[in-house]
């Protein structure tokens, strides 16, 4: 299909579909890496629906023009961020709606241990703008740590601590409750490094005992989205993604309404003023404290949560008598 002069160029399908961004690609183009139809490919050659295209020992069959997609999902822990698993354990993809006609690209991981908020997409060129550390986008978490933070290392964490591979450092850091052994903090970052916050945190001489992911960039996890559960993630605010990654908004295709079933219905949009968000009340991420049900021993409000819950998980207050809570008018950028 080298030099055809109809069709999409061939680097802008492959960063679609995930392959990797239009710059790494152009350069597998000019290697002679690529293979349109059994033919080399060159820089300039587009590909038509049909067309297999052939890079890195796999083959791609161009589907017909895809709109954007974006999903978000409620990672619990226990789960991998991957298609296969050697060990057999339990992948977020067995959870997921079909892609039809292409494929989800996850925005990030989150480690087996790590729960919250997992942005998945059709568009690899998307999911790497969001992940790349060039375009700055926040992930914010909620870190249980064992054993309270002295200033000296929230000043080095907001500092900048030496990890073995590079410098890292929190944008914003606070205290948002917790008590004795177990301290919960509000953690913002603008990369996305493997286990990054369990790293610095342990470079401080803690651990982190647990962690939910609560934004990436402009996208909160939704109050009411259960763990295990997905929700498509309504045009409007596809849009704001696109917007915020410096990519044209095509039409998006709606989702809106689409579940898993058992889960909530469709999803409004989830998009934070100004890309900045907050925890919200959503009985896990916005108070501060945390509660507790003693083994054997239930309460309505427990009850409500499941039976999980009522067996002693850990969860964040609903109740209004939390001594701090985030408000709009209370945000850290």
């Amino acid at each position: 299909m080298a030099g055809a002069t109809q069709g999409e160029r061939l680097q802008k399908v492959l960063a679609q579909a995930g392959f990797g961004s239009r710059r790494e690609i152009e350069a597998w183009i000019r290697e002679g890496r690529v293979n349109v139809n059994g033919q080399p490919a060159v820089l300039g050659t587009r590909v038509k629906p049909g067309d297999a295209v052939r890079v890195h020992g796999r083959t791609l069959r161009v589907p017909p023009s895809q709109d954007v997609r974006v999903l978000l999902y409620h990672k619990p822990a226990g789960e991998i961020v991957s298609r296969r698993d050697p060990e057999g354990r339990p992948r977020v993809f067995q959870h997921l709606p079909p892609a039809r006609g292409g494929r989800w690209v996850p925005v990030g991981r989150l480690d087996y241990n790590t729960e919250g908020l997992l942005i998945l997409t059709t568009s690899g060129e998307l999911a790497h703008r969001l992940m790349h550390p060039r375009y700055g986008m926040a992930r914010e978490y909620a870190v249980r740590v064992r054993g309270a933070l002295t200033e000296e290392e929230k000043q080095r964490l907001l500092s900048g601590v030496r990890l073995e591979d590079g410098l890292a450092r929190l944008e914003a850091l606070e205290e948002i409750g917790g008590s004795g052994s177990n301290v919960w903090y509000r953690m913002i970052l603008r990369e996305g490094r493997n286990r990054e916050v369990r790293r610095l945190v342990a470079a401080v001489g803690h651990e982190v005992s647990r962690l939910i992911r609560v934004r990436f960039g402009p996208i909160d996890l939704p109050p009411d989205l259960k763990r295990g559960r997905w929700r498509a993630l309504a045009p409007e605010a596809v849009q704001t993604l696109l917007a915020a990654a410096g990519l044209p908004a095509p039409a998006v295709q709606s989702d809106a309404g689409k579940k898993r079933p058992g889960s909530p219905g469709a999803l409004q949009p989830a998009v934070s003023p100004a890309g900045r968000g907050r925890l919200r009340s959503n009985g896990r991420h916005a108070a501060s404290r945390e509660s507790r049900t003693p083994q054997g021993k239930s309460s309505a409000a427990h009850t409500r949560q499941g039976s999980k819950q009522a067996r002693g998980e850990d969860q964040w207050s609903r109740t209004r008598s939390s001594p701090r809570r985030f408000s709009s008018r209370r945000r850290m950028p």
